[in-house]
């Protein structure tokens, strides 16, 4: 297992979905972690030279050790340069995608699992939703608003270019793109992150608004401060565990011989897993 940073809040479930899956089955596992995000923050993610600088010397270990498989886990959806067409290694892709076809990749359905979300503040009523999203080229971000657009689009609301905002995953950021988008005439904010929530929230007290109650709040990862904040937040949970199991599956599909499932033309088609609503307390009816 190659985990691009194992203090990523994603990456242990994924990590535990795998060993448990491993170890039923009499596979030991070996993590490997690349500490990608603790030595560089976000400033590697177009750094080919500082990726492989420290990716390499770990794919060459594991081949001197004649390991039977790779499953690397990537901090956040994105097209990955890290297995080569040549790569001899079964191997799969968690949690992103990588950029040889032949590699299997298991991540979450964002563009599912916010059309779920959205439909359902639309069905409190709602129809004039604000999103703030995280950097405009995330993939995550991406999906999610094409998971947003195709809700307004079912329910025949007019797509408004000004209730969009781009913020950084962060809350700070999410609080000043909260503080604009609240000018407009929005009932609603999807979050595209529990922590920019927080910004949310913190903005409409500011203003002696509350949440769930003058404007309906919603998340997305259902990180463990979503029931903590007041009212607790509606959200939707990553399937980690699952992306853990079923790049396992994959993986020993391919060690043993058989052809992974979802393989069309001998080109590994993605895997997609869609999350798990939860419903609290910040979305109200109009």
């Amino acid at each position: 297992i190659i985990a691009e940073d194992i203090a990523q809040f994603t990456t242990p479930e994924v990590v535990e979905g795998i060993m448990s899956f491993c170890e039923e089955r009499g596979y030991r596992t070996i993590v490997k972690n690349l500490r990608l995000y603790a030595r560089w923050n976000d400033s590697w993610f177009s750094n080919e030279t500082s990726y492989h600088s420290i990716l390499d010397p770990v794919m060459k270990e594991l081949d001197s050790i004649m390991v039977d498989g790779i499953i690397y886990i990537a901090g956040h959806a994105r097209v990955i340069h890290c297995f080569s067409e040549d790569f001899r290694i079964p191997a799969v892709m968690a949690y992103a995608f990588d950029s040889n076809p032949k590699i299997p990749a298991v991540a979450i359905d964002d563009k599912k699992s916010a059309y779920e979300m959205v439909q359902y503040i639309i069905s409190k009523g709602h129809r004039k939703i604000g999103v703030i999203g995280g950097k405009a080229d995330n993939i995550h971000t991406q999906q999610r608003l094409l998971g947003y657009q195709k809700a307004l689009f079912e329910n025949q609301i007019l797509y408004n270019p000004a209730w969009i905002r781009y913020a950084r995953w962060d809350k700070d950021s999410a609080y000043r793109e909260a503080k604009e988008l609240l000018k407009t005439d929005v009932t609603a904010v999807f979050c595209m992150a529990d922590i920019m929530a927080g910004g949310v929230y913190q903005c409409l007290a500011e203003k002696g608004l509350r949440a769930g109650e003058d404007i309906a709040v919603a998340g997305f990862d259902n990180q463990d401060i979503a029931e903590y904040f007041v009212p607790g937040l509606t959200t939707t949970a990553l399937p980690l565990k699952e992306i853990g199991h079923t790049s396992a599956r994959l993986l020993l599909q391919q060690m043993e011989g058989e052809e992974p499932e979802g393989k069309v033309d001998g080109q590994s088609t993605q895997i997609l897993i869609p999350c798990t609503f939860i419903e609290r307390e910040s979305v109200h009816r109009i």
